[in-house]
């Protein structure tokens, strides 16, 4: 291989790099603007936030069920990457769970709304849905297995009930705004403490 060849090389991994960077730009702004004002929102909104053009977003994404599906998938993979570095980087375990319990009501904000976009598409709504406990149930479990260890929580909640007990919270908060899902997702994670002792 000669040097212009490497040379293309390595333009390539970075052309192919930024992209990818910049996919996730577009996708951290979908998200948070999802969270924020709900999976209707304007594409106008999410360009303004990424920095990029409405076109930019549509070439990318010529639909809104395909923009709401990466956003989905984005945050699975984020929400999973989170849980082992919050378990290296918080005070104990059960602060790691916390904050992950965070970032998983911010995805299921999303997952709500992606759910009524999708109702006329059950298998593939099944199929992300499958995905979704693949990815984040083990996550989870770690989670829960790390706290437990440390004698901070009860040991009898499996990651799946804690899930669905979190889900169940959030269904319908974004229609309220006297409802405060979070709140009541913090006395939910605050109950699994043991007493000391």
């Amino acid at each position: 291989m000669n040097d212009s060849d490497e040379g293309a090389g390595r333009a390539a991994r970075s052309k192919r790099a930024d992209a990818r960077r910049n996919q996730e730009t577009l996708l951290d702004a979908a998200a948070s603007i999802f969270v924020a004002s709900g999976v209707e929102a304007p594409v106008r909104d999410i360009a303004a936030k990424a920095g990029v053009g409405v076109g930019t977003i549509y070439r990318h994404f010529p639909t809104r069920a395909d923009l709401i599906i990466a956003v989905y998938r984005h945050q699975v993979e984020a929400c999973a990457e989170a849980g082992p570095a919050l378990l290296a980087s918080s005070a104990t375990p059960h602060a790691a769970l916390g904050q992950w319990i965070n970032l998983f009501v911010d995805f299921l904000v999303t997952k709500h709304g992606l759910a009524a976009v999708l109702q006329s598409d059950n298998a593939g709504f099944e199929t992300l849905h499958a995905y979704f406990l693949d990815r984040l149930v083990p996550v989870c479990t770690q989670l829960l297995d790390a706290a437990v260890d440390a004698g901070e929580i009860r040991s009898d909640v499996p990651a799946i009930q804690l899930m669905r007990g979190v889900g169940n919270l959030c269904i319908g908060a974004e229609h309220n705004p006297d409802y405060d899902a979070r709140r009541l997702v913090e006395l939910l994670i605050a109950g699994l403490r043991l007493p000391p002792g």
